[in-house]
């Protein structure tokens, strides 16, 4: 039933979608049969395509969402470029303005964890800046988006959260493991974009919410900007429906 649901919206609607059209359809493709054509086996490799095909119902089908997982993904890069770029640089300044200093990871009480991961930044800063000092603003942009998360981790409830992090959110949080939750969500959700990973199956139309709703309690302007390029719900749209019945992951 999944799968017939899959590979029918696929049939039906994908040889519309921009640099589809042409692909041939074969509707009776067995999930296990038949050849992958020889540019996707060589350069994509069949078992990397085989997830997709038994999402789709179909070889021909997997490629057209193999596609279409690259158009999702790469509609919601900009958003979570902007809820990245505005988390770090909200927590940096509340981190900033409670320790006095931009460099305020230097005396801040980071676990191990989080101190290993400011060396390292400045250890890749140092390598890659070879003409002056990195700045504070150097390692801030080095850390990564797990980094920044971990801050809203019950970890640091006490140390970081109720003096100082709450702050980021000028139009409030709600309760700090639900924005933790949310915020390690988006996280997940970027960190298989950026690994070329399946997203297909995920609940998508969540995600959205989830991301514009985090945009919206750390800078509503920002959030209003990225609306005015996101093209998520124009791609969802041209697959309305199909994740209907897949298997999500539970968050």
């Amino acid at each position: 039933m999944q799968a017939e649901a899959t590979r029918g919206l696929l049939d039906r609607d994908y040889q519309s979608f921009p640099g589809l059209q042409g692909l041939t359809v074969h509707s009776g493709d067995s999930v296990n049969t038949g050849e992958w054509p020889t540019w996707a086996e060589r350069s994509l490799s069949g078992a990397r395509l085989q997830t997709y095909a038994t999402a789709a119902g179909g070889r021909s089908a997997a490629i057209r969402l193999y596609w279409w997982n690259i158009q999702v993904s790469a509609a919601f890069y900009g958003p979570l470029h902007c809820l990245e770029v505005a988390l770090r640089n909200a927590l940096h300044g509340a981190l900033m303005h409670r320790f006095g200093r931009p460099d305020w990871w230097s005396i801040a009480p980071l676990d191990a964890d989080g101190a290993r991961l400011v060396s390292d930044a400045q250890t890749k800063c140092g390598r890659r800046i070879n003409h002056r000092p990195a700045t504070a603003d150097d390692v801030v942009a080095e850390l990564s988006f797990g980094f920044w998360v971990k801050l809203l981790s019950r970890r640091y409830d006490r140390t970081f959260w109720v003096p100082a992090l709450h702050r980021a959110f000028p139009r409030g949080s709600g309760r700090r493991d639900d924005l933790h939750r949310q915020f390690t969500t988006m996280m997940l959700l970027r960190n298989r974009i950026s690994h070329h990973e399946p997203i297909h199956h995920r609940r998508l139309e969540a995600d959205h919410a989830t991301l514009f709703r985090l945009l919206d309690l750390l800078n509503a302007d920002l959030s209003a900007e990225a609306r005015r390029l996101d093209r998520v719900p124009t791609v969802l749209k041209q697959r309305q429906d199909t994740c209907a019945g897949l298997r999500t992951p539970q968050f």
